[in-house]
């Protein structure tokens, strides 16, 4: 166990330290203010404030961890041992930056609390990060330094062990149109070959007509073909559907209807299935509660993971709205748009609520790469992007979770890359 001096225990304090040393370092962590018990402590212990107590390990703190609310930061990168860290401290210090404040700063998402520029979507860009302005959005740095912090600790007390990692993926299949054609009623049947032939796409009235007569399968049908993927090379997969009410924003098929009820129910036999929660579920309570009792009549059981992979992740209401509804994991985490790590951490972490400074029981897992961000990329590029991230995220023995949908291995889309993307990904070392 680690025993942690500092002058006032925060919420804060204890929150950051509870995932840098026990969720990453898996080593068990406690707090006090009273100096009596950090000196009798004959275990790992380091102090953390403005000066040290004695010849013990210390972190000198910046105020972040101290403070409440949100307040508008300066932050200026700095690189030790060629790796960028935040909120440098002075030579007293055991590390030269407060990894706790930084890692703080990463993990609530403070930046995205703060006045920024919108997409057209409405959601927090990556070019408005640190990470993706600093150059280090595809680093892993909260591990980064959570391992050379623990390579102080070691140095300090040679005999703490610390439990090994192991390297994890898992994929997610993001499902907000079931099928392209098939189940769409006849209104949506008539609009639809009408701008396909203003549009002059002969292909796609072909196709049309030929699922209607079922004459060929849905060309977004390819749940089969995935799941026999999935059986055949071990793939950690998980599918979240949509069941919202069709509007503008979302276009999937009814959800009453019995084709796709019996899709859900039937991948449910084969991986673990969690909703995508639509574009007004996202805005309003009532919306997700209904649309998260629908997705539980479905698979007749309690439905724990979501995942908002389109639409504005509003810090922090979409969370809190999936705790009260008791929501377990939430996939969210991420930039649709660009490959890396939005939070910088490849482990999974409890969401902190800035507003009312407290830990939330909803366990964030953040995702590295989304399959929209392939559109922004060359052909060349998105293999070596793939193989990077794996590269960072298994250096230090971390998750990484890849983010598709199922129009990514139709026929419409580079599936035969896409396919080898997920088996790439998913190879041992």
């Amino acid at each position: 166990m680690l025993l942690v001096y500092t002058q006032k225990i925060t919420p804060r304090i204890t929150y950051v330290f509870k995932h840098v040393c026990t969720q990453i370092l898996g080593i068990p962590v406690s707090f006090t203010s009273k100096i009596e018990e950090f000196v009798a402590h004959e275990g790992m212990k380091l102090s953390y404030g403005k000066q040290s107590l004695a010849n013990e390990v210390f972190i000198q703190n910046v105020d972040l961890l101290m403070e409440q609310g949100v307040n508008d930061l300066e932050v200026k990168v700095q690189d030790w041992d060629d790796v960028p860290c935040i909120f440098a401290v002075g030579e007293a210090s055991s590390i030269p930056f407060d990894i706790f404040a930084a890692s703080f700063y990463l993990l609530s998402r403070y930046e995205e609390y703060l006045p920024h520029v919108k997409d057209k979507e409405g959601r927090f860009q990556a070019s408005e990060s640190l990470a993706f302005q600093e150059g280090f959005l595809e680093k892993p740095v909260i591990e980064i330094w959570a391992r050379k912090f623990s390579d102080v600790l070691t140095d300090k007390f040679p005999n703490q062990k610390f439990p090994t990692r192991k390297f994890r993926t898992q994929t997610i299949i993001s499902v907000t149109e079931a099928y392209c054609y098939k189940k769409k009623g006849i209104v949506r049947v008539v609009l639809g070959l009408l701008l396909d032939l203003i549009r002059f796409k002969p292909k796609y009235i072909l196709h049309r007509l030929q699922v209607m007569t079922k004459m060929k399968k849905d060309p977004y049908d390819i749940y089969t073909k995935v799941i026999r993927f999935l059986k055949n090379y071990q793939v950690p997969m998980k599918f979240m559907f949509q069941v919202s009410d069709f509007s503008t924003y979302d276009r999937n098929i009814n959800y009453n209807r019995l084709e796709l009820q019996s899709l859900i129910k039937s991948v449910a036999d084969y991986a673990e299935v969690g909703l995508q929660p639509g574009f007004y579920a996202n805005q309003k309570f009532s919306v997700l509660k209904e649309e998260k009792r629908r997705m539980e009549e479905i698979v007749k059981r309690p439905v724990e993971s979501a995942i908002n992979n389109h639409y504005n992740l509003l810090l922090p209401d979409t969370y809190n709205h999936m705790v009260e509804l008791e929501f377990l994991n939430d996939f969210s985490m991420g930039y649709p748009e660009a490959v890396g790590l939005r939070a910088g951490t490849c482990t999974p972490f409890l969401f902190y609520d800035l507003n009312f400074e407290i830990t939330t029981p909803l366990l964030i897992h953040p995702y590295a790469i989304n399959s929209e961000a392939f559109s922004k990329l060359k052909e060349n590029e998105i293999e070596y992007k793939v193989l990077e991230i794996k590269r960072q995220i298994s250096m230090v023995d971390g998750n990484l979770i890849t983010v598709f949908t199922n129009k990514d291995f139709s026929e419409y889309a580079n599936s035969r890359r896409n396919f080898s993307i997920l088996k790439t990904l998913n190879e041992i070392q």
